[in-house]
């Protein structure tokens, strides 16, 4: 039996520590009395405000510990998606799709960076114009990866990958949708809650990519000049070339 590649924690750990930084954040916030907790029920004559994410990491201390998980999960999101992007260049037969998918989730991960390091109170257009790209660019990669995850069929494994990515992906969705329907009636609390749901189904399914890391390894190559350079990209889709052989 092949040992899984360490490559696999990669997207784990990025789920379970931007998930756990995230809710440091939270108990952050509700314990400086700034937002209300999901467990309870907003009342608007109160000093407290609703409990989303961004007005949670709106005042220090928690703005600082959002702004610092925010920067960090876009790079680590950023480096997942060229890593899936290099890993299912040899095998697609429309690279427009999987260039597209790239370009999505990195311009989701700059949003990110928006959503961090303007705060609400400080810019609020470009904070909610961050927001709108997290969402809106995350989830069009979500539906995107999910039809590519059958269509490529990795290892034979694209329908236990991809059902589950269907799901997220409509989970995440619903969730969208939900959050923005709820905004509009001003029920804040349960559009606070539909937020967060959303945010850890998101990272949910960036997680389910150990699945396919795991039996990939990617390497940076490096030569002197008495060789032909060998580019990054190169480099990256060489490995996966010579990981998909191995069946």
């Amino acid at each position: 039996m092949r040992k899984c590649s360490p490559w696999m924690l990669l997207p784990v750990m990025f789920s379970f520590f931007t998930a756990a930084g995230l809710w440091v954040v939270y108990f952050i916030a509700v314990e400086d009395e700034k937002i209300t907790p999901l467990s309870s029920e907003y009342k608007r004559s109160e000093s407290k405000s609703p409990p989303y994410i961004s007005i949670a990491g709106n005042a220090p201390p928690a703005s600082c510990v959002f702004s610092q998980v925010t920067n960090m999960a876009a790079f680590v999101g950023f480096i997942l998606g060229v890593l899936r992007y290099l890993q299912l260049k040899p095998r697609v037969h429309k690279p427009w799709l999987n260039i597209g998918s790239l370009v999505a989730l990195s311009l989701a991960c700059f949003g990110m960076t928006l959503v961090g390091n303007f705060q609400l109170s400080n810019d609020e257009e470009l904070h909610n114009i961050g927001t709108s790209m997290t969402f809106g660019l995350g989830t069009l990669f979500c539906w995107v990866q999910s039809f590519m995850t059958l269509k490529v069929n990795l290892r034979n494994e694209g329908r236990r990958a991809g059902i589950p990515r269907f799901l997220l992906s409509g989970a995440v969705t619903s969730c969208m949708l939900l959050y923005f329907a709820l905004m509009a009636q001003r029920l804040h609390m349960h559009a606070a809650r539909a937020q967060w749901a959303l945010v850890m189904f998101f990272l949910t399914y960036l997680g389910t990519f150990a699945i396919e890391f795991r039996h990939y390894h990617f390497e940076i190559v490096c030569s002197d000049d008495q060789d032909p350079p060998l580019s990054l990209s190169e480099s990256f889709s060489e490995v996966s070339e010579y990981q998909s052989d191995q069946l």
